[in-house]
């Protein structure tokens, strides 16, 4: 079955983007190779975002093409620039997810943001978290996950340190315990 997989980068102290979402930070001297991109987007066909990360991406020269295939969740679609290869989503997460991993292809990258990553956490449609972790405090910003009150269980994969001080983390989440959040569920 298709697995949708985070995979991320945070600041050290937990967040995904500065309060306006820029994510300047991670502009910083590397280590020799990718910390694994290139593998994992060997590994994917698809691409689920929401619409600020959409906008965002944008406006700082992102391609959006068919290959891999985007979808981007908005409660609303109407004046949004339409890139080729990008289909809007209004739907909850799960009868998305449903529809998607019973078509054939690769894993799907859940690239964020916050506030997609919780809803579909919430409705224990991710299957891994991939998060690499930078040695830099940013002080404030989007955390990883939108709010909720959630306890979801993880099991470790593999870590692996790189020579500049990045951590990739990798786990699972356990199957079932998503639904288990301590309030209501928040939608898209």
């Amino acid at each position: 079955m298709r697995k949708i997989v985070v995979y991320i980068a945070t600041s050290a102290d937990g967040f995904i983007a500065r309060p306006d979402g820029s994510v300047d930070w991670l502009n910083r001297p590397r280590t020799a190779g990718d910390y694994g991109m290139g593998a994992f987007r060997r590994s994917i066909d698809s691409i689920v975002l929401g619409r600020k990360t959409y906008e965002f991406g944008l406006q700082h020269g992102a391609r959006f093409g068919t290959q891999p295939k985007h979808y981007v969740f908005s409660r609303n679609a109407t004046g949004l620039v339409r890139a080729p290869g990008v289909e809007f989503v209004s739907e909850e997460p799960a009868a998305f997810a449903k529809h998607l991993r019973a078509q054939r292809g690769k894993n799907i990258w859940m690239m964020g943001g916050a506030a997609l990553i919780g809803a579909f956490v919430d409705q224990d449609q991710i299957d891994e978290f991939i998060i690499h972790v930078m040695p830099t405090l940013i002080g404030e910003g989007i955390p990883l996950l939108g709010p909720g009150q959630r306890e979801i269980q993880l099991s470790l994969r593999s870590c692996k340190h790189f020579s500049d001080g990045v951590v990739r983390l990798h786990y699972r989440l356990a199957k079932g315990t998503q639904g288990e959040t301590k309030g209501k569920q928040r939608a898209v």
